[in-house]
């Protein structure tokens, strides 16, 4: 299996090259798609275009078997400036592959050529080609598109990049919890401006604002178990114009990022951001709005797909290279919408020791190429075996 891998290798890296140079953001990923649709026309997978706007799905019937499997890879990029300095590096401007997403296409069509060429399984495959993973609700509009319906799958995986991983091992899968849910909160404060001479006759939203960051903390320190793990994290407080000493400003606004591993945590947390906020401007004369974006739930693998998924990784790979258990991570991913429409297992293959994801000079590693083309094969074939 690898061998056939590495006769291809060259090839592959061109792809992932030519993805990373051109990288297309949210759910415009034609010409991304049209990669993927052309190669999959090529092997014989009959390809359907057009859900979740941009997403594709190359589909392999082999044997009389009934059984049927679901491969996702995500296509999109990251609105960021690349600066790898790379002879492949982003052309386009404010744009960049620096989520991996390039490989992770890459390693799917490794797997999907491979098992083309051998057709050494009883069953159906679906390799499943998703837009807008970066918060664009990708995963809901081919979900919304009946991808399920029209690609029915027992069981959906997916496979990520993750660089420094825990312990320096290569392949992270488990039961459970696997990454965080992500939701992205909006508060918006309303006081009374005035003159910065005269702040008794204000209702100052920055002290306002400032007294709902600091309550805010109490949610994980105070209303979370310590078993728990959550995050809320107010990343930006506007208030005011650059340059203006002596105004006190009528509006404040933050933005929170709020993580955790629990459906029930996660109302919670939301339930009590809403509380604090309105309470405490409240308290203090001001009026607090406060808006809910849900990016994603948290990603939460089926006991038996997990399972599958490892003893697979360590055919693959080894046994020492596969931790059993292992921390859950704190990004996310909205493979978690597809693994509450169907079963399945989310997993990560260990990048080495690079610059993180979402950083401009971090880059795929290419040799994750032929694992994960590896992975794919031996995982369809596993599952779909003869009946």
């Amino acid at each position: 299996m690898y061998q056939e891998l590495k006769d291809w290798f060259d090839d592959l890296k061109r792809i992932r090259h030519d993805l990373h140079s051109h990288p297309e953001i949210g759910f415009d990923t034609q010409r991304t798609s049209d990669i993927v649709a052309d190669y999959l026309t090529q092997w014989g997978y009959e390809v359907h275009r057009g859900i979740g706007k941009t997403g594709v799905v190359g589909q392999l019937k082999c044997g009389l078997g009934s059984k049927t499997i679901g491969l996702r890879a995500d296509m999109d990029a990251l609105p960021m400036q690349e600066a790898t300095g790379l002879p492949y590096s982003s052309t386009i401007s404010g744009a960049s592959h620096s989520c991996g997403h390039d490989g992770n296409t890459t390693m799917l069509l490794a797997g999907a050529r491979l098992l083309a060429e051998r057709k050494n399984f009883s069953g159906t495959l679906n390799v499943i080609f998703q837009p807008a993973e970066e918060g664009q609700g990708g995963a809901p509009a081919m979900i919304n598109d009946g991808l399920f319906e029209r690609f029915p799958c027992d069981y959906v995986f997916a496979l990520h990049s993750m660089p420094n991983a825990e312990n320096n091992k290569l392949f992270y899968v488990q039961p459970g919890a696997m990454l965080s849910s992500s939701d992205r909160v909006t508060i918006n404060i309303k006081g009374r401006g005035g003159h910065g001479a005269e702040p008794q006759n204000t209702i100052d939203p920055v002290v306002v604002g400032s007294n709902v960051v600091l309550a805010l903390q109490s949610i994980v320190s105070r209303n979370t178990a310590p078993k728990d793990r959550a995050v809320v994290t107010v990343a930006s407080f506007l208030a005011g114009r650059e340059g203006s000493y002596n105004i006190i400003p009528e509006t404040a606004q933050m933005l929170l990022s709020v993580r955790s591993m629990d459906n029930a945590v996660r109302n919670m947390m939301l339930e009590n951001i809403e509380r604090i906020a309105t309470h405490v401007c409240s308290g203090m004369g001001a009026k607090a709005e406060v808006v809910v974006q849900s990016i994603a739930p948290a990603v939460v693998n089926d006991a038996f797909a997990a399972n599958l998924a490892r003893e697979v990784a360590i055919s693959v790979l080894s046994e020492e290279d596969c931790p059993k258990s292992f921390q859950p991570y704190m990004n996310s991913e909205d493979f978690a919408y597809m693994l509450e429409a169907c079963p399945g297992a989310y997993a990560l293959l260990n990048n080495g020791n690079t610059p993180n994801c979402h950083q401009p000079d971090y880059d795929f590693n290419d040799d994750l190429i032929l694992r994960g083309g590896a992975y794919w094969t031996a995982l369809t074939e596993r599952y779909l075996r003869e009946e």
